[in-house]
């Protein structure tokens, strides 16, 4: 089923239908590539830290007026050529009643794991209610989208690129209970109760495309799935376990489109995922994400040649110096001609020590080199 945008989307009315970052999500090049940082809104910013002294994260997440001033903050400083809604993975369980905080220097900590089959299946229930028809989503996801409204009206002709965490991750928060290095937990209830885990993935992926959606009706013109941990995972375990479920919101982004039928595009990335290209492109995503433990050029291979691309500067090189930073970017470039499209970005997140003109400066160096080739 498709969906069609209103005439008030940025993709209808003509804002951001031939940007870069479009254009290169629909696998097509422009003059200029586009460039923009995941993790840009954040720490790395002295106006951020400013603005979020004496509140906490999630409450920034969901106050629309700091959310979005915090999306717009990277845009006006660096130029970047897209920017992404400032929100966490965790925020749609938040907004659903599940109890968790972003405790610092940990990440989300959640008062109740999911373990066992009660537990899972009110959690299932709290999805199903949040979800239950469209008053119901629109009174749950009411600061989301106010948030997003405000950004729009403010990006001009920069795309807003929607944010949703994927089931896997989000899943292994939830039975961890906090941040964990190997998902022991998580891993273990895909193999010894495969159906109790496809029960709780399957309420987060409807849960993240409803978050989703609501970001694209609001205004959002391409979405990213940010898959955290699904590096830990084996090519044969996340083929049976999680690329379903990581399938139903990509395919529900896709369900909205102009009246000349341009899909909305979907970017998804993951972190160690260079044994997965393949079959996280196979979930659906428009665009592969690409972290930097990968050559961008051999993964272009690996993808058959005919997927656009993001990525995929190490951040480690935001440190390096000029003439380095320069050389590094130049090669990714270089490697991400052999795709149809490139959007360039780095292979993970901003870290939050870094110095914001460096970033500024990338962005203008990466304006300066030819995009219209492949």
């Amino acid at each position: 089923m498709v969906t069609q945008l209103a005439a008030s989307h940025p993709l209808v009315d003509g804002r951001t239908g031939d940007s870069p970052l479009v254009r290169a999500s629909r696998g097509q090049r422009s003059e200029t590539l586009p460039v923009w940082f995941m993790r840009q809104a954040g720490r790395s910013l002295p106006e951020y830290r400013a603005l979020r002294e004496g509140v906490a994260m999630l409450d920034s997440c969901l106050r629309p007026d700091l959310a979005s001033e915090i999306t717009l903050q990277p845009v006006r400083r660096h130029g970047v050529d897209g920017a992404v809604f400032f929100s966490d993975i965790v925020v749609p369980l938040k907004l659903i009643g599940i109890d968790v905080d972003i405790v610092p220097g940990r990440g989300p900590v959640f008062a109740e794991p999911v373990r066992d089959a009660a537990a899972v299946a009110d959690f299932a229930a709290s999805v199903r209610d949040a979800l239950a028809d469209d008053d119901a989503r629109a009174e749950v996801f009411a600061p989301i989208r106010e948030a997003v409204e405000r950004t729009v009206a403010e990006l001009g002709s920069t795309p807003l690129i929607g944010f949703a965490g994927a089931p896997f991750t989000l899943a292994a928060y939830l039975v961890e209970g906090a941040p964990s290095k190997d998902h022991l937990r998580a891993r273990a209830l895909m193999r010894g109760a495969p159906e109790l885990w496809r029960e709780l993935a399957g309420a987060i992926a409807d849960l993240s495309a409803a978050f989703l959606e609501t970001q694209i009706l609001a205004g959002a013109s391409v979405v990213q799935l940010f898959d955290s941990w699904a590096g830990s995972l084996s090519r044969e375990l996340y083929r049976s376990a999680v690329a379903p479920s990581s399938a139903v919101p990509l395919a529900r982004a896709a369900e909205f489109a102009t009246p000349d039928g341009e899909r909305v595009r979907s970017i998804h990335f993951g972190v160690g995922t260079g044994h997965l290209l393949t079959e996280m492109h196979a979930t659906g995503g428009d665009v592969q994400g690409v972290d930097d433990r990968t050559r961008l050029d051999e993964a272009i291979e690996l993808l058959g040649g005919d997927v656009p691309v993001q990525g995929n500067i190490d951040p480690a090189a935001l440190f390096a110096g000029t003439e380095s930073l320069h050389a590094h970017a130049r090669d990714v470039v270089e490697q991400g001609r052999t795709a149809p499209g490139h959007i360039v970005n780095l292979g993970h997140g901003v870290p939050p020590n870094t110095d914001p003109a460096v970033l500024t400066e990338l962005v203008e160096f990466i304006h300066s080199l030819p995009g219209e080739q492949r």
